[in-house]
């Protein structure tokens, strides 16, 4: 019965998050490859992206903290099918980070030379008048700040308290993931851990919630294809509330008391990343991507 409910849990999860396919080709060669951004096991970028609890709460709050960005949401509302097809986004977002981070160097390059062709095809006029292009430099620096920041308080909540990291691997996580968003085409990366407080300190009079953004997060809380799947990312998307900045919580207008976040969405989060963990065992894609790493 167990074996049973463990091998559902673990498809659905892969159907979920990868689309069915771990396209492991991807991470397991070619012998000796050390990936376009030499990401090895145990270092920082390796822990935190590995950690599945912290990148689930921290993704969610990364959309959420992304959202603030008039014309980041405004690209996003006018030209992603997140509403129509939010897994088959969720897949495209899954894949970058993952090949990014474990993949061979060739299948980086063919996931960033994807998304910079996509990007290329984002552009239009936000709701206020300004004119908006994904590819802006600008634009893809916020994203990607946003992003990592979000990924990392993740880890930094969920991970066992021995394998957090120190203050200085915080700082080597965000100086090594830098050059992932520079190959998109971002600039003057923050690279520690005082350059992204700077950095979010500098560019907070440009955010706010626009409608768009407000419905985008509404459309995240209310997610899900089943039941069950509903009440996970509803148990998740409390967690990633307590990892948004407080300032950003009180932007979207959420409302939650800090014993509450302490006290139930974050014990009930990590018994959902624990239950995952059971179900689906040691990652196959790290798996793979150390064989190649040991030329295996």
């Amino acid at each position: 019965m167990l074996a049973g409910l463990r091998r559902r849990i673990a498809a659905e999860l892969t159907a979920t998050m990868h689309g069915g396919d771990l396209k492991l080709e991807r991470y397991a060669g070619p012998p000796g490859d050390r990936g376009l951004f030499g990401t090895v096991p145990g270092d920082p970028v390796w822990r935190v992206h590995g950690h599945a609890t912290g990148m689930l709460t921290g993704g969610f709050a990364a959309l959420m903290l992304q959202s603030l960005h008039p014309l980041a949401m405004a690209g996003v509302d006018q030209h992603s099918d997140f509403r129509a097809d939010p897994v088959g986004r969720l897949n495209g977002t899954v894949r970058f980070i993952a090949t990014t981070t474990f993949g061979s160097s060739t299948a980086a390059r063919d996931v960033i030379g994807l998304v910079r062709h996509i990007h290329t095809q984002v552009h239009g006029t936000a709701p206020d008048g300004r004119p908006y292009r994904a590819d802006d430099p600008d634009l893809l620096t916020w994203v990607h700040t946003a992003e990592v920041h979000s990924f990392l308080a993740g880890h930094q909540a969920y991970a066992p308290r021995p394998l957090r990291l120190t203050p200085a691997e915080c700082d080597a996580y965000y100086d090594k993931v830098a050059p992932m968003a520079e190959a998109l085409g971002a600039r003057n990366v923050p690279r520690t851990s005082l350059d992204v407080e700077h950095y979010l300190t500098r560019i907070r009079p440009q955010l706010r919630a626009t409608p768009a953004a407000l419905d985008s997060v509404l459309f995240l809380r209310r997610f899900g294809r089943t039941p069950r799947e509903r009440l996970v990312v509803h148990l998740l998307m409390n967690a990633s509330v307590g990892l948004l900045p407080g300032w950003a919580r009180a932007e979207l207008g959420i409302r939650r008391p800090a014993l509450v976040r302490a006290c139930w969405d974050r014990p009930l989060a990590a018994a959902v990343g624990r239950t995952f963990q059971w179900a689906i065992g040691p990652s196959p894609i790290q798996a793979a991507a150390r064989g190649r790493l040991a030329g295996s």
